[in-house]
């Protein structure tokens, strides 16, 4: 009697101890907060080498473990998911496996290309630059908001947004064009309207206002100077622009060399505005643009104290004096 007791509870002990080396894993908690990505069409294997070079074999084969309990896959719970500092593993495996995803913050702060948007986007995203780049040039999308491919900037309003990290192109698109129709509300329209201009085009000019200046309290009057200049035929010849064409963002002086270059972006070759905004912009440089106010204001130059302000002239005679002094001032620095 004492010989069999003696067995079972060997026996006991033996299942106690297999028990633990199962179910033990389930209960081993995260260290640190980390998002799990998990791939399209994502095998066992894939999770295993991600989820051990994240938390550490032990955790890892926990959720693994809890997975085949539940008998999901994960090749169809394609998206990101967080899993908190402290989640138990069979916990951190239903989170994975529920397909309850954790929306990733995208913030947008004046990518001056399509391509450097298209890059920034995708980077945080699970597809390439690529398709973003071709899904902004798909005119029926681009014909819901009034724009042409080379508009299609406009709809990236500078902003944080949450989007789900499996989110296509189109998708994101939709994403930003929602929040593109509640910036243009009626208020809006009503204002760009009796300036004469479509939404596509203040956003142009506030684009070039951004560049031309980070003050705030100048960005109403440069965006009204273009709108006088736009008013009267006049070419805009906004240095910005330049820039844009050159493809060179950094340039401190803009040449004669410069101002010749070939580009439908090039202001001082070509009258209006250039087909699309030269950077993302903001709804605040917006604002500025529809709230500027009125003035005689044609020509502008930075002032020569590189305040990065800049002055503002009505005659041609005023801006050249205000243009000489910044020369010299360029010359005295050694800025070429």
């Amino acid at each position: 009697m004492k010989k069999t007791w003696v067995i079972a509870c060997g026996i006991i002990v033996i299942l106690l101890i297999a028990g633990s080396l199962l179910m033990g894993p389930l209960f081993l908690t995260a260290k640190t907060a980390s998002l799990i990505k998990i791939p399209k069409n994502a095998t066992k294997e894939v999770m295993k080498e991600q989820l051990t070079s994240t938390f550490g074999p032990w955790y890892a084969s926990g959720i693994l473990r809890a997975a085949d309990l539940i008998g999901t896959d994960f090749s169809t719970r394609h998206g990101a998911y967080m899993i908190e500092e402290g989640t138990a593993a069979w916990q951190a495996a239903r989170t994975l496996l529920r397909g309850a995803q954790t929306p990733v913050k995208l913030t947008l702060t004046g990518s001056r290309t399509p391509e450097d948007l298209a890059q920034q986007i995708a980077s945080k995203l699970d597809f390439p630059a690529e398709e973003l780049l071709k899904a902004m040039s798909d005119t029926t999308t681009l014909d819901r908001y009034g724009l042409t491919a080379a508009q299609a900037p406009a709809l990236f309003l500078n902003d944080t947004y949450e989007v789900w990290w499996s989110s296509t192109p189109e998708e994101v698109i939709a994403k930003m064009g929602a929040n593109y129709n509640r910036v243009w509300n009626a208020e809006r329209l009503a204002k760009a309207e009796a300036l004469g201009l479509t939404p596509a085009e203040v956003t142009t000019i506030a684009s070039i206002v951004d560049e031309e200046t980070n003050a705030k309290s100048e960005k109403g009057k440069v965006g009204r100077l273009y709108i006088n200049r736009l008013k009267k035929g006049m070419p805009l010849q906004a240095d910005p622009t330049v820039r844009y064409a050159v493809g060179n963002f950094s340039l401190r002086r803009i040449t004669g060399a410069h101002l010749k270059t070939q580009s439908p972006y090039n202001t001082y070759l070509h009258n209006g505005l250039p087909p699309g905004p030269i950077r993302t912009v903001g709804t605040d440089t917006i604002d500025a643009v529809l709230d500027s106010k009125p003035s005689d204001d044609l020509f502008m130059c930075a002032k020569e104290d590189f305040s990065g302000t800049h002055n503002f002239a009505s005659t041609y005679a005023e801006h050249r004096r205000n243009a000489a002094r910044y020369q010299a001032a360029l010359n005295s620095r050694g800025i070429r």
